[in-house]
């Protein structure tokens, strides 16, 4: 059975035109062997440069216990547009600002541990009202009693 596109958005920023378009499907009965699936969803991505060129084509699949009376279409793409939100706030910074993916620690509880301190880092310079963690870091790195402070010290 197709997704019917129901509801589609067009948006422009970032250097690129990207057109979004959900499609949504209500699970029937045996249908699906996920537990508690309420509906599957197909999200279309379509974009392009502002010259209209370097086209690309995405499509993802997702399986919610949502139902269509708790999520129509519309908020359906609002949660997996916010998903990125936190990928971008926080993954990315780790990823990059602090080269999570090239640590050499992998063993026992210290990965997990070494993440909780990324993101208990990142969490205070957010919560000071500093947007951008790399500069952040680098004025704690000089200034001692801001970092003190930061944690209520």
């Amino acid at each position: 059975m197709p997704f019917p596109p129901l509801y589609q958005t067009l948006e422009k920023g970032h250097g690129r035109i990207e057109k979004r378009s959900i499609g949504t499907i209500s699970v029937g009965e045996g249908q699906s062997s996920f537990p508690y699936a309420a509906q599957f969803i197909i999200v279309k991505r379509f974009s392009t440069d502002l010259r209209g060129e370097n086209a690309r084509t995405d499509k993802q699949f997702y399986v919610t216990s949502l139902t269509a009376e708790d999520a129509d279409a519309p908020k359906l793409l609002e949660i997996i547009r916010g998903h990125w939100a936190i990928e971008n706030s926080l993954h990315w910074v780790r990823d990059v600002t602090f080269d999570e993916d090239r640590s050499q620690i992998r063993t026992g509880s210290e990965p997990r541990v070494f993440a909780t301190i990324r993101n208990l880092a990142i969490s205070l310079l957010r919560l000071s009202g500093l947007k951008d963690i790399a500069s952040g870091l680098r004025k704690l790195s000089w200034d001692r009693d801001l970092a003190m402070s930061l944690m209520g010290v």
